[in-house]
């Protein structure tokens, strides 16, 4: 079955990754393009002779799935257009609260919702990976987690590494809110016991690198992922909404896209 997919923020530089990457996949179509109101894009023609559109809900009705990597502010507009158009969405937006994620559970009422802080195959083993070491090794083995992104990013901790301390938090049977400790500076009390730490740096085009270390006594295990470029993300984001086209109302996972 081919799965017609939908782009929205195709003016950007991940929605040419995302466009060229739908283009490779034979199983998908691409059927829609869409950017925010007076962006330059808007009224160009792309690949396939499609016309970038203002309107993502005049996309979402010829769309299977929409595709979302926008920003947050976008965000409950977007849900709005898919539910309207009856339509999936992979949400790959980062940086999102609880508001966000209240309007994506409203959505997944009606749609099939994918929301992912990274669409990498690779971190999303990687998730896998730090839940199960975390379960294995008690809390004497002390978590920090460091990411690092390019100089536009702009919320710290990125959502990856979000992600990655709940993985760390679930493998201990914990909220990852009762033990994050975000930043330090200056003096203060020693590390306390189950604790997970987070390090952002900022700087020149880094797509993302990201580090989780178990500490013990002795020795150490780090568990990283390095990204490349934009590309990988789109990879897994077209693998993902191939997988999401024609899945029932509900809020899906990458890790069930890659049956974890």
């Amino acid at each position: 079955m081919t799965v017609k997919v939908g782009i929205l923020g195709a003016g950007g530089r991940m929605g040419a990754a995302l466009i060229a990457a739908v283009g490779a996949t034979p199983e998908l179509q691409l059927a829609g393009l869409a950017e925010r109101a007076g962006h330059p894009a808007v009224g160009t023609k792309v690949v396939d002779k499609l016309t970038v559109c203002a309107n993502a809900t005049a996309i979402a009705h010829s769309c299977d799935v929409l595709i979302d990597f926008t920003t947050p502010e976008a965000l409950a507009g977007n849900l709005e257009a898919a539910c309207a158009g009856k339509c999936a969405i992979l949400v790959g937006t980062t940086g999102l609260d609880a508001s966000h994620h209240a309007a994506i559970d409203r959505a997944a009422q009606s749609i099939a919702v994918l929301q992912a802080a990274n669409t990498s195959l690779g971190v999303t083993v990687m998730a896998a990976l730090v839940e199960r070491a975390a379960s294995l090794l008690g809390t004497d083995w002390d978590i920090e987690i460091a990411e690092l992104h390019h100089r536009h990013k702009r919320d710290a901790p990125s959502g990856t590494a979000l992600a990655l301390g709940v993985a760390a938090a679930s493998g201990r049977g914990v909220a990852l809110a009762s033990v994050a400790k975000r930043g330090r500076d200056g003096i203060g009390p020693a590390r306390v016991a189950g604790e997970i730490g987070f390090a952002s740096l900022r700087g020149g085009s880094a797509a993302g690198d990201h580090s989780v270390l178990f500490a013990g006594e002795g020795e150490r295990l780090i568990i990283s992922h390095h990204a490349e470029g934009r590309e990988l993300f789109a990879s897994g984001a077209v693998r993902a909404a191939a997988w999401l086209g024609g899945k029932p109302a509900g809020r899906y996972t990458m890790a069930q896209v890659l049956g974890l």
